[in-house]
């Protein structure tokens, strides 16, 4: 058995058993791509591992620092051991290599590095200078991802999950409502609107939101406020209400026929 103090780091690839590899706890990657694990397991049956994968010694066990599909395919190819690199890394240290092996592999969406830019900020201290120097991106385009977590969190799973990019995304930060953002997000994939649509779109409600605000403004009565409330909520989108002497007017808004017959149904069934 190991002494409790586990290897020290280590050079050369040593076949370490998978039953004693547990999980990275700061592994940055949530979602893996069935297909292509499936196609790198059948790869290893035949061929093996061609690249070893990294660890960090924990006593008898070894902890994941980087080649969690790695290790996940040559499990599914029933391999009992794998070949490791054993590392001596710090917490912080181990989330770095993780992050920058994704990101240089290309195999990490822009939400999953969104959240692990947010935790070495939260939990290590680092400002956004310091994590672009680390991971080899420039602080503006930290902060662009980082922006994505300003998202409403159904946005943010489907930048996950790929149904949207983040240049969708950063179509929708232009605007600063989370519903208008949450209605544009459902035209772009309904409609399958391109990033550049999405652009138009956005700036477009922009250009509406500044026609109104100059308007003059009057003082909100808080009981028609909470109307609007109510109806924005159950309609899902934004609900005006206009009152004057003699008549008032409700505004709807809707922006496409399938948002309008939607809108009409939820009214129907009010």
């Amino acid at each position: 058995m190991i002494p409790e103090t586990g290897l020290e780091e280590t050079g050369p690839a040593a076949e370490i058993s998978i039953e004693r590899i547990v999980p990275n706890p700061y592994q940055p990657r949530r979602i893996f791509d069935e297909a292509k694990l499936e196609e790198l397991s059948r790869s290893i049956a035949l061929h093996g591992v061609l690249q070893p994968v990294l660890v960090r010694s924990r006593g008898y066990l070894y902890e994941l620092i980087a080649g969690e599909r790695r290790l996940q395919a040559a499990t599914r190819a029933g391999l009992k051991s794998i070949p490791a690199i054993v590392k001596s890394l710090n917490d912080p240290e181990m989330l770095e290599v993780a992050l920058i092996e994704n990101i240089q592999r290309e195999d990490i969406n822009a939400l999953e590095a969104a959240l692990a830019f947010r935790r070495l900020s939260d939990e290590f201290g680092m400002t956004q200078e310091d994590i672009s120097v680390r991971v080899g991106k420039s602080r503006t385009a930290i902060a662009n991802t980082l922006r994505l977590l300003q998202l409403p969190t159904e946005i943010q799973d489907s930048i996950a999950q790929g149904q949207i990019t983040e240049g969708h995304a950063r179509a929708l930060l232009s605007m600063a409502d989370p519903l208008r953002q949450r209605n544009l997000w459902q035209r772009i994939i309904r409609d399958g609107l391109s990033v550049r649509d999405a652009e138009k779109a956005a700036k477009e409600q922009k250009a509406t939101n500044v026609s109104r605000e100059t308007l003059p403004k009057e003082r909100p009565d808080p009981n028609i406020a909470a109307i609007e409330a109510q109806l924005r909520d159950a309609l899902g989108t934004r609900v005006t209400i206009r009152t004057g002497k003699s008549k008032g007017m409700i505004e709807i808004e809707f922006y496409t026929d399938e948002d309008l017959e939607r809108i009409v149904s939820s009214l129907i069934h009010f």
